[in-house]
């Protein structure tokens, strides 16, 4: 079974070029904390509710994209809720998860990575699919619960308000009418507690960053 980062970086990824849709950074990299978040609910590692994330089992998932954050998590001795969580992550964990996910992508024989050459200059990595049937699998089957009155998957629940809470949902589907879909993604999102507080934690992060580039005191 693929990780919910492994999953939104095939989301995210172009057929065309093997390059990933440009999105904000800050968007990207909360959207791979909450991932991580979630992959530990689903693991039966954490629990949450709207004053803290609680460790309810310490013991290694064996995977190391997800149980760097475990450790990380059952080290902290004061009460931490949610958003707290996805701050610190987003901003000190998510390029090493990336990579950790790109990594395991291409070792499962789903992606190759090539460099390639920008503006004749620039190195550039680019990931095409070899398998693109699982590429095609996660993007079909998301569409298909964005486009259905059916009671999805628990982790498609979980994905779709991930993205959405991320503003991802665009750019993974850009030929579609996101407007349109807004009851359904809203009824799905309302389902999953940690994507609903992705929202908050995106805004402060991006203040976080302005305040840090600027030079002044947050």
């Amino acid at each position: 079974m693929l990780t919910f980062t492994e999953e939104i970086l095939l989301l995210l990824l172009d057929d065309e070029d093997g390059s990933f849709v440009p999105i904000s950074k800050a968007n990207l990299s909360c959207a791979i904390a909450g991932a991580v978040l979630m992959d530990l609910a689903f693991a039966y590692r954490i629990d949450t509710d709207p004053d803290e994330l609680v460790v309810n089992d310490a013991t290694p998932t064996g995977n190391p994209m997800l149980d760097g954050t475990l450790a990380k998590i059952a080290a902290q001795r004061q009460p931490t809720n949610t958003r707290t969580w996805i701050r610190v992550l987003s901003v000190e964990d998510a390029p090493g998860i990336r990579e950790q996910a790109l990594e395991s992508l291409v070792a499962r024989g789903i992606l190759e990575q090539r460099e390639a050459r920008v503006m004749w200059a620039f190195r550039a990595r680019r990931y095409p699919t070899i398998d693109g049937n699982v590429e095609q699998e996660v993007k079909l089957r998301i569409g298909q619960v964005l486009h259905s009155d059916d009671i999805p998957d628990p982790r498609d629940v979980a994905l779709i308000g991930l993205v959405d809470a991320c503003d991802l949902l665009g750019d993974i589907f850009p030929d579609r009418n996101i407007d349109q879909l807004r009851p359904r993604v809203d009824q799905l999102r309302k389902m999953d507690l940690i994507g609903r507080e992705l929202a908050g934690a995106i805004a402060d992060i991006e203040h976080t960053v302005t305040m840090a580039l600027s030079g002044a005191p947050y």
